[in-house]
């Protein structure tokens, strides 16, 4: 039953990018909040007498225990991670079934609207339905187009039938039906959009100075004695870090693309089919002049080799036909002697006037781009990369779940070699590096690196994997087998990190006593002066606004500098430098922002204005028909998910 709803991940990623992703999604996450506030923590809104396979019904609406389970799956890991967790087991039961009831809340929010449109008789014809359905890009074929033997594969795939997927795909286009004109309807008053444009387009104008800590003076070396002293006072600095020693298995687009191969047979199909793109001609820049007759072009072809200008050219012509032909392959020019003459003829040369079958011409080759041929070895990693670039998303789809369950039956040590998950073991730190410091070879870069290190130091040692969704389109599961804590280092072993970190403070502190001495007298003289410290860096009149940053201007003064008024200063630090500014002037411009940004805030706010109403409208259809939850159901989808719960 379970596997049924994978289709949700699958198939129908389309219609949860429509629905989730989009405002209609955001309207109904709204709900989310109702959540606590409706139900609160402890209790929920009608205790059901049901079984075990229904976990809400709102008037004939019902939201099964399964598909429950099915959205808990996809959603709980990642609000997990938004609670500071890095996997669902980590949560405690009370906040688990508190997420699920959350998640339950949205389901029973778009139940809501289908029973609304029921009791409206809104009706969505069959022909809707099935123009939809045929858009949906999993259901193509080679063509593009639809076809039903991927669609019949698909759902045989995914143990599906077809009057789920229809029924799915109907009610999708019912709730869009419903909420759509109401907040595509939507409008904002031009005061409110005045406004918001006056105050995104406010500008401010600042001189900053930047202090960097590393070009201060290098005090000279202390004695022991006050090296003793400040590492007695710093334990914290000087530590060996905590070791961890980990098992990871990586399925990544990465990691599968060299599993995927294609037929040799298709991919010289598709080198011959694509012969265009292998194999380019020859083609040249031309710009060429036809004339009646030879007199006509003997004086052209005189007066442009005289003055070199295609526009004296042109002008001489009068009005005989005049073209540039940029990029022009030979297939193109259809006289024959024409073409010869053109595809013969140096760059940059003048020609004769030249006889063809429509009269004389005259011509000039500005350009020559030589043709190029792609052998067929050299296309063929090409045409296979591009087709494993393609084919990745879906084949990480389909061995999501054989890698879950060997996961669940085995743990990391039989990960099987068909999936394309790479697997390995070692010891890192937690910036990622082995205890003689170089890069530990996790199989993944990037923002998938730091998730997986991240995962490994967050998780408890011995605790059992799990699947967890990284950047990218990645997945991965980690297990720690042990644990080396941090422990100090000696004074004898630490005294050249000592004295770096010694010498690192007191250079910071000679940029704090510059910045300072500056802010104090900016702070009074309401102007930015000049300072004598080492590689100060001063940037002036530098102009920022809401609606048109300004990268230049460092990220710790934005903190401060759009509140400030002209002449106030202030003074912010990075983990490099001290910044002192000061605000010389703020401005509105006249006008404050162009017709094409109007529009765009205009659209942005009605849009979110017709999201307030829809969500207004989803709030007041649950007053009116309440949803009725089902503690059993809810424990179930709980069980079936993997997140705890319990079953019949």
């Amino acid at each position: 039953m379970f596997d049924k709803r994978w289709i949700l991940e699958a198939m129908i990623s389309y219609l949860r990018r429509v629905f989730v992703e989009s405002w209609l999604g955001r309207v109904t996450a709204v709900l989310v909040f109702l959540a606590f506030v409706g139900w609160g923590v402890g209790d929920v809104i009608g205790h059901m007498d049901e079984g075990h396979d229904v976990a809400a019904r709102v008037g004939k609406q019902t939201i099964t225990a399964g598909s429950l389970a099915s959205a808990l799956q996809a959603e709980l890991p990642a609000a997990a991670r938004q609670a500071g967790m890095s996997d669902p087991s980590q949560l405690s039961p009370i906040m688990r079934r508190q997420m699920a009831l959350q998640i339950l809340q949205r389901l029973t929010g778009r139940a809501e609207v289908l029973e609304a449109a029921r009791n409206m008789g809104l009706i969505i014809p069959d022909s809707a339905v099935r123009d939809e359905i045929f858009s949906l890009p999993n259901f193509k074929g080679a063509n593009g187009q639809f076809d039903r033997a991927t669609f019949n594969a698909i759902l045989q795939q995914r143990h599906l039938t077809e009057e789920h997927v229809i029924q799915l795909v109907r009610d999708d286009l019912t709730v869009r039906a419903v909420l759509l004109p109401m907040a595509e309807g939507a409008s904002v008053p031009d005061i409110m959009v005045r406004r918001f444009i006056t105050f995104g387009a406010r500008t401010h104008v600042v001189d900053f100075t930047r202090i960097p800590f590393a070009t201060q003076p290098t005090p000279a070396a202390p004695d022991d004695k006050a090296l003793r002293r400040y590492y007695a006072n710093h334990p914290w600095l000087f530590r060996v870090p905590e070791l961890r020693h980990a098992q990871i298995v990586v399925l990544s687009p990465q990691t599968v693309a060299d599993t995927l191969t294609l037929d040799e047979n298709r991919i010289k199909q598709i080198y011959e089919e694509q012969g265009s793109r292998f194999n380019t001609p020859e083609t040249r820049d031309v710009q060429l002049i036809t004339l009646p007759t030879q007199e006509q072009a003997q004086s052209v072809s005189s007066i442009w080799r005289t003055s070199g200008d295609w526009a004296a050219a042109q002008k001489a012509a009068g009005n005989a036909a005049s073209v540039d032909m940029p990029g022009t392959s030979a297939a193109a020019i259809p006289s024959e002697i024409l073409r010869k003459a053109i595809f013969s003829a140096p760059a940059g040369d003048i020609s004769a006037p030249v006889k063809t079958e429509a009269g004389w011409a005259v011509f000039r080759i500005s350009n020559i781009k030589p043709g190029h041929v792609t052998p067929y070895d050299a296309a063929r990693g090409q045409i296979l990369d591009e087709y494993r670039k393609a084919a990745t998303p879906s084949a990480i789809s389909e061995r999501l779940r054989p890698l879950q369950d060997a996961i669940a039956a085995k743990g990391l040590d039989a990960i099987p070699d068909t999936l394309g998950a790479v697997a390995i073991s070692g010891t890192l730190n937690a910036q990622g590096l082995t205890a003689e410091g170089t890069p530990a070879p996790i199989p993944a870069s990037g923002a998938v690196r730091d998730a997986i290190i991240h995962q490994i130091f967050a998780q408890k040692e011995g605790a059992p994997p799990f699947l967890s969704e990284g950047p990218d389109n990645s997945w991965f599961a980690v297990v720690v087998d042990t644990v080396k804590p941090s422990a100090p280092l000696s004074f004898e072993a630490a005294r050249p990190q000592v004295l770096a970190t010694w010498q690192a403070e007191n250079r910071r502190h000679a940029a704090d006593l510059a910045a300072t001495a500056l802010y104090t007298a900016a702070k009074d003289k309401g102007a930015l002066g000049s300072t004598n410290a080492a590689g100060a860096q001063t940037t002036r009149g530098a102009a920022f606004a809401l609606a048109t940053p300004n990268k230049n201007i460092p990220a710790e003064l934005m903190t401060a500098l759009p509140t400030m008024k002209p002449g106030q200063a202030f003074m912010a630090e990075d983990d490099n430098a001290f910044f002192v500014a000061v605000v010389t002037r703020v401005f509105v411009p006249n006008p404050p922002a162009p017709e094409q940004a109007v529009s765009k805030l205009r659209a942005g706010l009605s849009q979110a204005v017709g999201e307030d109403i829809a969500a207004s409208y989803i709030n007041a259809l649950s007053r009116n028909t309440p949803p009725r939850i089902s503690q059993a159901g809810v424990n179930t989808a709980l069980a079936e998910a993997g997140f705890g719960g319990s079953t019949p």
